[in-house]
């Protein structure tokens, strides 16, 4: 989609947004990647530094709201899985928000509209600009509306193996596990890490996923499996 074409690419954006903006350069902001801005500035990530301080306020009082009863411990464990990257960039997914980013011809050959990272940080931007530009109701109306399904998706809360795995590695004085890149394959736009975990002396274990979280999580499942199942030996 042509930059010629802004007014009509943001007047769409506005519908799927479902919020007219009286600032429409704020909204534009929101989708123009750094390589496309005339100045820094005008590009997306002041609004994501934004967007993100919203989406977590938000979010927490929706939580504290749902789960009364839910320990701090708890109810943090699932705020982090509601703001995390992956969260923010199948919100953006769901509603084609890469379809709508203002790039540069580099990174439009690169597949930046289908970047996991890339996404995420617009969808924070443009929560920062919804608040801008319409207050926080206006905000939090668009939080509730997209992510109460991943709210209510989990009735207990998420379990986080990394946690899991330290807890058991310091309580019997293992130390802190390590988490080392091994290896990094795919396009920019779309990587896969593979990733070493290791506690102590145990065997290590490596996982592959789509970042470097995902796979870190998934080598502390993995290496979980085999301590914990040598102890019931």
């Amino acid at each position: 989609m042509s930059r010629d074409c802004a007014g009509d690419r943001e007047n769409d954006l506005e519908t799927v947004l479902e919020h007219t903006f009286k600032a429409s350069e704020i909204l534009q902001r929101a989708i123009t990647h750094a390589s496309a801005a005339k100045e820094v500035w005008n590009a997306y990530e002041r609004l994501e530094f934004l967007g993100d301080r919203v989406l977590g306020l938000v979010v927490a009082d929706q939580l504290l709201d749902r789960f009364p009863r839910e320990r701090e411990g708890e109810i943090a464990r699932r705020h982090v899985q509601l703001v995390r990257k992956e969260t923010l960039a199948e919100v953006a997914r769901g509603l084609d928000i890469g379809a709508y980013l203002i790039l540069s011809r580099g990174e439009e050959e690169v597949g930046a509209r289908e970047s996991e990272s890339i996404l995420a940080d617009v969808m924070e931007a443009i929560l920062g600009a919804l608040y801008l530009d319409g207050g926080l109701d206006v905000a939090r109306r668009f939080v509730v509306k997209h992510w109460t399904p991943f709210l209510e998706a989990d009735l207990e809360p998420p379990s986080d193996p990394k946690t899991t795995l330290q807890e058991w590695a310091q309580a019997r004085r293992h130390g802190l596990p390590s988490y080392v890149v091994i290896g990094q394959e795919g396009p920019p736009h779309a990587p896969e890490f593979t990733i070493q975990v290791t506690v102590a002396d145990f065997p290590a274990r490596t996982a592959k996923g789509r970042s470097k979280r995902h796979g870190e999580q998934a080598a502390a499942t993995l290496l979980l499996a085999d301590l914990t199942a040598g102890e019931q030996a």
